[in-house]
């Protein structure tokens, strides 16, 4: 046994200082704390670039071994029950554990930059390190329990991170929208996990998978209760890999900061519901019923994420719907049992959509330089067009992004995709069409967002704020106020919008003379001296090399994580497959994986074929942005069919409005679940002040008025008394005689 394996516990904990020690120097030394703000920043790169290490040397000897470690530690011991904590490092593990590291790292380096401006600086890196230190333990948990303990943990600080400004009332409704959402999920988990114990009597992986076979095998278990719990667990990855119906959270989760965008709903937190149905695939393989269930709920947030994206104007949104999309191809995956294609798919996916991700946070950058801290206005793909000038590196990234995205070969995401859709045609020939439509439509609102944000003409300058002054800075506080800041120049607080930009603009006559015009101003940013300059104008810029190295980086990965799915040995096995072949091994002993070139170019050929097809079609209907700025919205040129136009109106009205509204789901939620719960708890309320409360309360009352009343009988004079006690005695003996005379 090697002696890494032994210390691999300490890869949860080796972030978790940062967030500690930055609580108690806030606590204690907050001047001293906030002053070396910088420092911390470092720290939790550099304890990650740590764990990176680590996991990739454990990687390296599991590839080299095919060895699979698990500690186990006993916590409590009580009669029958035993309740144990541990670590498990297995393939899963170490992949998940490379990919979170790196993604983090770079998304680290990422916000030092993008969130130099904040003042929630420090919180801001206290909650990803310890959602960094949340989400390794989650992925090397040994047991259900302790999944379930991080998984609450990393749900906690994805609360946290969402609700980052919480000060804005749509950010502090988006974190409790999530936080609910995902309650209902993680409520079904844990009654899966306990009713999983009720029937195997243990929590471990490995004596869960055996005792549980053995049932179902030997037929001493009822099948329906089997399928109940199944499914209960499966609830979980449903809510945080936001899956259909609680896929409802994520678009609104866009509105923390970008770069919380890029790890947690992009790469990893979203990912924890595929790692976790990863795991649990031996359990839930061998019921079939619960595997259909996983395919049926995944091929509809495949097709419903894809037409939520179709006509969304706000560019993270439509990533989310995407996310939303691919996490489906994913879950799609794991439920017609390609458990290499999911997991290749994860990798892939997670790179390139940080990818997007950070260069729609450096769209933004740019921006922002012109509207201010606005994100209807900045981050409304409308009110852009003609950035590809002015941030080449950016317009690069995003564009290598959306191809892999769209499955272009040779990037990454085409070579996992092609697998997922070749596999589809054999699980069922329904989903595979679904599934290659969608990839279809995935090309086309891909090449949507990148035309309408590069593309074209400044449309902001000469649609929307053409003669209006702004001087607001690239700066936002926690606070959310806009306007000029504290500048500080070793943190880039660099942009300024000119109060003369609208003389500057009564003098053009032509869109290309913008271009030119600020061709000869371009520079990286506007220096701190240029603040008393009224001469200067606002424009679109290149972020800083803090916020470009990430994106080269995840531009490198994007063009070549995928060669590791492609054998180039003679035995036809790839790296994956040999770094996955344990966990293969747990679930198709015999599988062996030798790809039929043949085939897949046929296959291949197909499926780009139809993302060309989308990209094709988004830039015949969006064309009219490159010459026209009064065509904004979806499917304008249909308007040039003449005779037919009618009809395209009708669709495009369709299109809209189902993308616009959400597909109509939240307002249905909305009417259906808060409005009847919310109905159903007054009637409650009514029941129980009124019915409940109100026996005793009208006893109460009846008691009073009776006490009053016979308070006033009583005069004190004993001639009186004894005038009623007679005249009740008479009533008492009439009604007696009479009783008796009848």
């Amino acid at each position: 046994m090697e002696y890494i394996y032994q210390y691999a516990w300490i890869i949860p904990f080796i972030p978790l200082p940062v967030p500690l020690l930055i609580g108690a120097g806030l606590l204690f030394f907050p001047i001293a704390t906030k002053n070396l703000r910088r420092i911390w920043a470092f720290s939790s790169i550099s304890l990650l670039s740590i764990v990176m290490i680590f996991s990739m040397k454990l990687s390296i000897h599991q590839i080299n071994s095919n060895f699979i470690y698990q500690y186990i530690l006993s916590w409590t011991i009580n009669n029958d029950f035993s309740l144990d904590f541990g670590y498990l490092i297995d393939p899963l593990a170490s992949i998940m554990s490379i990919l979170i590291t790196t993604v983090a790292i770079l998304v680290l380096i990422y916000s030092d930059n993008y969130m130099s401006h904040d003042r929630g600086y420090l919180r801001f890196f206290a909650y990803m390190s310890f959602f960094n230190t949340s989400m390794l333990g989650l992925v090397t948990s040994s047991n259900l329990i302790q999944i379930y303990v991080f998984w609450e943990l990393v749900g906690m600080c994805s609360y946290l991170l969402i609700g980052f400004w919480f000060t804005r009332p749509i950010a502090a409704n988006a974190c409790q929208k999530a936080f609910v959402t995902n309650r209902i999920g993680d409520f079904g988990l844990l009654l899966g996990i306990l009713g999983l114990y009720w029937i195997t009597g243990s929590f471990e992986f490995g004596d869960l998978f055996q005792i549980f076979n053995n049932l179902i095998n030997k037929n001493e278990i009822n099948l329906l209760f089997c399928i109940l719990c199944t499914l209960f667990l499966f609830a979980g990855p449903v809510a945080k890999s936001a899956q259909f119906p609680l896929h409802i959270w994520l678009p609104d989760a866009m509105e923390g900061p970008t770069p919380i965008s890029a790890l947690i709903h992009a790469a990893t937190m979203v990912a924890a519901g595929i790692f976790l149905v990863a795991r649990l695939l031996p359990l839930f393989i061998v019921v079939p019923y619960t595997m259909n269930v996983i395919a049926f709920i995944s091929i509809i947030t495949v097709l419903l994420g894809a037409t939520l994206a179709l006509a969304q104007k706000d560019i993270k949104r439509s990533l989310a719907y995407s996310t939303m999309s691919q996490l489906g191809y994913m879950m799609l995956a794991l439920g017609m049992g390609s458990y290499r294609a999911a997991l290749f798919h994860l990798i892939t996916h997670a790179y390139s959509k940080a990818l997007l991700f950070l260069g729609s946070g450096s769209i933004i950058h740019s921006m922002e330089a012109i509207v201010g801290y606005s994100p209807d206005k900045s981050q409304n793909m409308v009110l852009m067009g003609g950035l590809a000038r002015h941030v080449p590196i950016t317009k690069t990234a995003f564009l290598i992004g959306t191809l892999s995205l769209c499955g272009i070969p040779p990037l990454a995401c085409f070579w996992s995709k092609d697998e997922i859709l070749n596999d589809s045609w054999l699980y069922s020939p329904v989903f595979a069409i679904l599934a290659y439509f969608t990839a279809g439509l995935t090309a086309f609102y891909m090449f949507r967002i990148y035309l309408l944000t590069f593309e074209g003409h400044l449309n902001v300058y000469l649609k929307s704020y053409s003669g209006k002054k702004s001087n607001s800075l690239y700066s936002i506080s926690l606070w959310g106020k806009e306007g000029l800041q504290t500048i500080d120049q070793n943190f880039g607080l660099l942009a300024l919008l000119s109060k003369k930009r609208t003389s500057f603009f009564s003098n053009m006559k032509k869109p290309h003379q913008i271009d030119g015009n600020f061709k000869k101003k371009k520079q990286s940013f506007i220096t701190i001296t240029d603040l008393y300059n009224k001469n200067i104008y606002s424009y679109p810029h290149e972020s800083q090399n803090t916020m470009l190295f990430p994106l080269i980086i995840l531009i490198l990965f994007t063009l070549f994580i995928g060669f590791t799915g492609i054998p180039f040995n003679q035995k036809g096995i790839d790296i994956l497959t040999k770094w996955l072949t344990p966990s293969i091994n747990l679930l198709h002993p015999n599988l062996h994986n030798f790809m039929d070139w043949y085939e897949f170019v046929i296959n291949a050929i197909f499926s780009v074929s139809i993302a060309y097809l989308g990209i094709f079609v988004a830039f015949f209907l969006y064309k009219p942005v490159y010459s026209s700025l009064k065509n904004f919205d979806l499917i304008n040129s249909f308007h040039k069919i003449g005779s037919k136009r009618i009809f395209w109106d009708k669709i495009k009205n369709i299109i809209y409005n189902w993308s616009s509204n959400r597909g109509y789901i939240d307002s249905f939620y909305a009417t259906s679940l808060i409005r009847g719960v919310r109905g159903l708890s007054e009637l409650v309320y009514f029941f129980d002040r009124r019915i409940i409360d109100g026996i005793p309360n009208g006893f109460g009352v009846t008691s009073f008025f009776l006490g009053e009343g016979i308070k006033y009988v009583g005069g004190g004079r004993i001639s009186s008394y004894l005038f009623f006690y007679l005249l009740y005695i008479l009533i008492f003996l009439f009604v007696l005689i009479y009783y008796f005379v009848s």
